[in-house]
């Protein structure tokens, strides 16, 4: 029933774009192309056209107590980087919400779009109509607000606007309006660039579902009359903006006006000035999916998958250093760092002698960090993990075992297994894709004699190898896609003997220092973040209290950050 509603509406709608209004607008095109230049005076009533004065760019303009002044800026081609068009194009945005919202279907029929995109490219309103229906229409509110809170960012804080953002910084009261829909921004601008307001395009919905139409009958967000009523008869103190003609009207009404250059004059804001760190993020897609990068990746879907299959059967059925040198010709690249590692004691010795083996303590990349361990030592090693599928230890290349998270059964069932040989344990209990480090749960300090350090660290192109939400017996698939995986695996030396629970260090100090260890040798960062403010924060399924109180309650000698 909602089904025929919306194709009925979309119908009478299209009729009315492709027929009535489009003819009208071909035969008035040559008499309003000054209208793209110059407005009307919304005070006056005669047709007079005045024309807007030059803007200087917003990287030059030297601005004194801005900390008072109120700062208006639109989000595509102000806050974001244009990429090279005036008419900068939300279309990879759109795509991230398809994909990492939707399903890889919504995101293949927008991605066909692209050619009836192109061709109404002249007609701004048109095209983001287009874009939004394809996108929105039957995705779930509740998928929407995943995505906006868990994958946006992160690409929204790589395409951010240098220049536009430090102006932002200095301003007293910052106001987003925008044409695209709100839903897609306001969680970002408000979270990370504090925003007071956030004014753009609303969506209909039905129940649960986006529509995929426009909530009124207006159509898209005027910018110009949604901040006239805004802000009443106060004028804005700085206008930020582009010099595309749909934004000059807007930038008329503030008393600065500033235009943002083309993206060859701007730069993105480096990691180390982020509003806010990023630790976690989710989604699959490891690239911006521009309309060329994502026809490649659905090109090289197939071929991924059948190479996928491949190195994941090489690992499983060749011998170690056989399996290493197949994954290479296939594009694996694994680079293998190793200091002196102490020898493991064969069976005869631990049973004569109550030996142990050798504990290794891995910063926790992906699912495949044991197995990528056990690779490169050569030697069979067991894993032990807090939560796998069934899928994943059907095809794991080396014994897997599940802890319970119950301390006291978790820390007999590790004894048990390095009675019997080498363990590999990643105490972040969960992954971490940027350049962080998790709180090291201090368990593993009270068992082992013998602990070997292991830095791990991933770099992939096309996919994550990692996921909150998703389905993450596809994990380790999804990492094997990628044209060329690549694993970075050092091996440090044993930890001495005086800096381990044997030595009178506590195990927190031991968990802490091996930490920061690691952190030291991949350049990384340590946090106190624990696995339940990771799944909190992304999927909102895991954990009681918030990450603050988490990170308070934590024990008081684990603190890192």
């Amino acid at each position: 029933m909602v089904l025929s509603v919306i194709i009925s509406k979309l119908a009478e709608w299209l009729l009315y774009q492709l027929l009535a209004n489009s003819c009208y607008k071909a035969a008035r095109k040559l008499g309003n192309y000054y209208a793209f230049l110059f407005f009307k005076n919304p005070s006056s009533k005669s047709p007079q056209q005045i024309p807007i004065p030059p803007c200087p760019n917003v990287g030059k303009p030297h601005i004194e107590n801005l900390s008072s002044k109120t700062v208006v800026c639109d989000m595509n081609g102000g806050i974001l980087l244009t990429m090279g068009e005036y008419h900068p194009s939300f279309f990879p945005y759109f795509m991230l919400v398809a994909f990492e919202g939707g399903s890889i279907v919504r995101a293949f029929l927008l991605l066909l779009s692209c050619p009836l995109l192109r061709v109404l490219n002249s007609n701004h309103e048109l095209k983001l109509r287009a874009m939004i229906f394809i996108t929105f229409c039957g995705l779930k509110v509740k998928d929407l607000k995943n995505v906006e809170k868990a994958v946006l960012p992160k690409f929204y804080l790589e395409n951010l606007n240098l220049e536009v953002y430090e102006l932002l910084e200095k301003a007293k009261k910052k106001v987003v309006i925008t044409t695209v829909p709100r839903v897609m921004v306001e969680g970002f601008a408000k979270e990370y660039l504090k925003v007071a307001d956030v004014i753009g395009t609303e969506l209909q919905t039905f129940g649960p579902y986006f529509t995929g139409l426009l909530a009124t009958s207006s159509g898209l967000i005027a910018k110009h009359r949604a901040a006239e009523e805004y802000f009443g008869e106060e004028t804005p103190d700085v206008g930020i903006g582009t010099s595309a003609p749909h934004d000059h009207r807007l930038l008329s009404l503030c008393k600065e006006v500033y235009v943002v250059p083309k993206t060859g004059g701007c730069s993105k804001v480096p990691r180390d000035r982020y509003p806010k760190p990023l630790v976690f993020h989710d989604g699959r897609l490891a690239f911006l999916p521009t309309p060329m990068a994502t026809l490649a990746m659905f090109v090289w879907l197939p071929i991924g998958l059948l190479l996928a299959m491949f190195r994941l059967a090489a690992g499983i059925l060749l011998p170690y250093r056989l399996a290493v040198f197949v994954g290479s010709l296939s594009g694996v690249r694994i680079t293998f760092k190793q200091k002196p590692v102490p020898r493991t004691p064969t069976h005869h010795q631990r049973r004569s002698k109550s030996l142990k083996g050798v504990l290794y303590v891995c910063s926790h990349r992906t699912l495949l960090d044991p197995v990528m361990l056990s690779l490169s030592l050569a030697k069979p090693l067991t894993a032990v993990t807090y939560s796998l599928s069934k899928m994943s230890e059907m095809i794991a290349p080396l014994r897997t075992v599940r802890l319970t998270r119950d301390r006291k059964q978790d820390g007999e069932t590790m004894q048990s297994l390095l009675s019997e040989g080498d363990l590999v344990v990643c105490p972040e209990g969960t992954t971490c894709r940027e350049p962080y480090l998790l709180r090291f749960s201090s368990l593993f300090a009270e068992l082992a004699d013998k602990i070997v350090p292991v830095a791990m660290n991933t770099h992939v192109s096309m996919f994550y190898g990692t996921t909150a939400r998703g389905h993450k017996c596809l994990d380790p698939i999804f990492f094997l896609m990628n044209p060329r995986p690549c694993y970075y695996v050092h091996v440090l030396e044993e930890l001495p003997r005086d800096q381990t629970c044997a030595g009178g260090k506590s195990c927190f100090e031991v968990a802490n220092q091996i930490q920061r260890q690691l952190a030291a040798v991949l350049g990384f960062e340590c946090t106190g973040f624990t696995r339940k403010d990771k799944y909190m924060m992304l999927a909102g399924n895991e954990g009681l209290a918030n990450v603050a109180t988490t990170t308070t309650t934590s024990n008081t000698e684990s603190k890192n950050s």
